[in-house]
């Protein structure tokens, strides 16, 4: 709301040739000019002739009237004040405070002035997700860390005043976290990017990347073969029944599939057939390209017909199923703090596509054949193989995923 208390003897009719002949205040006072035009817009002057527009307003949240600062005259013109107080006015009467209102929209032009550059880090690394990275089988994942890493560091800068020491900065930011892996995938995305644009038309001569050795900067890679014991298992069982929608469940679908996450975190509904007990995974969104269905096990279309049901398709999601799940790292801090105090101990670390190696290493210990398991993890058949032998083995899997299912029960029953 705006102030009643400004008697009308004390507002006029403000013009430039007004504002300009107002003398300074008297030494350690100052005073103001009222606008009859714009009802709260005044001119402030002090004891040094700094003249402020300034508007007089109930502003949301203050239950008196608050005199905010527009800008300096004449650097702001009468003209421009009018409009901004205007546009203040209008904000409050709908319960809206100015300030944060127009910070966002300075933000929204900043970032829009930003991609109109052609040589900012943000307007390459646009150019690189949309022409190189749409195409590749792990686009998501990779513009995921490009704008997480490195974007949210270097968007506003020229890509060309990025050097090797930037690079170094950001991974050894990474290493920090204890994250190696992560370290490695974004120091690749890095090289990848720069390589890319050497060949358009962004001025660059050279990589920051061209000296620098991963191995030396981040340290040997190692294959991983980190599995869960039969204590992990049951421990991961029982805090996933914990932590609730939407991790709780999906987590608990890997263990029982051997998916990866993103096969369960962007899964929707019309992928699921609960009465045949069936997920199938377009190839838009499979690692191969091609279809790939997994059984799922009475279990499985437990979990799923007890998940939500949300407006939006998507099966997991924190956006009424608008959207896929996104916040994997979090959840899964989460669930290492939870399964510590299950255990009563610190496991060794573990990552989450650490459960489809221990799934398919399970399944080995089961006696099913490496075909079966390699389908199940969606290895599939490759070659010759995959030439002639068109029999889908959906009965094998499902077998086998349900023996699988039956020992996964009795781990977790006995510990």
């Amino acid at each position: 709301m705006l102030p009643k208390a400004i008697p009308l003897a004390m507002r006029k009719h403000l013009t430039d040739r007004a504002l300009k002949a107002l003398r300074p205040a008297d030494a350690g006072s100052r005073y103001e000019v009222m606008d009859s035009d714009v009802r709260g817009l005044g001119l402030r002057v002090s004891d040094k002739g700094k003249r402020t527009f300034i508007l007089i307003a109930r502003y949301p949240g203050s239950k008196n009237p608050v005199r905010r600062a527009l800008g300096e005259y004449p650097m702001m013109e009468l003209a421009e004040a009018r409009k901004k107080a205007r546009r203040w006015c209008q904000l409050i009467s709908e319960g809206r405070d100015p300030k944060p209102v127009e910070r966002e929209s300075a933000e929204q032009q900043r970032r829009e002035e930003l991609r109109k550059r052609k040589d900012t880090f943000e307007a390459v690394a646009e150019d690189y997700i949309k022409r190189r990275l749409k195409n590749q089988r792990q686009a998501k994942d990779a513009e995921r860390t490009i704008r997480r890493e490195l974007i949210t560091r270097w968007g506003h800068r020229p890509i060309g005043d990025i050097g090797m020491e930037d690079v170094i900065e950001v991974v050894e930011e990474i290493m920090g976290r204890d994250a190696p892996h992560m370290a490695r995938n974004t120091f690749g995305h890095i090289r990848a990017l720069f390589g890319w644009a050497l060949t358009g038309p962004y001025g660059l001569d050279k990589s920051p990347t061209d000296r620098l050795k991963p191995g030396e900067l981040i340290g040997k890679k190692e294959s991983r073969e980190r599995v869960l014991d039969d204590r992990e298992l049951a421990a991961l069982w029982r805090v996933t029944g914990q932590i609730g929608y939407p991790f709780g469940p999906l987590y608990r679908l890997l263990l029982l599939t051997g998916a990866r996450k993103n096969e369960w975190g962007e899964a929707t509904r019309s992928e699921v057939d609960l009465g045949h007990g069936l997920l199938t995974i377009p190839p838009e969104r499979f690692e191969s390209k091609a279809t790939h269905r997994i059984p799922l096990v009475k279990e499985a279309t437990n979990i799923l017909g007890e998940l939500p049901r949300f407006n939006g398709d998507y099966l997991f999601s924190t956006s009424f199923g608008t959207s896929p799940v996104s916040g994997f790292a979090k959840s899964k801090l989460r669930i290492d703090t939870l399964m510590k105090a299950e255990l009563g101990y610190n496991p060794k670390p573990w990552v989450t596509h650490d459960i489809r190696r221990t799934v398919r290493t399970r399944l080995a210990s089961l006696r099913v054949s490496d075909i079966i398991a390699e389908m199940i993890i969606g290895h599939g058949r490759r070659g010759l193989q995959r030439v002639y032998d068109q029999h889908t083995y959906e009965s094998e899997m499902r077998e086998a995923l349900e023996l699988w299912a039956e020992r996964l029960r009795d781990i977790v029953s006995a510990i």
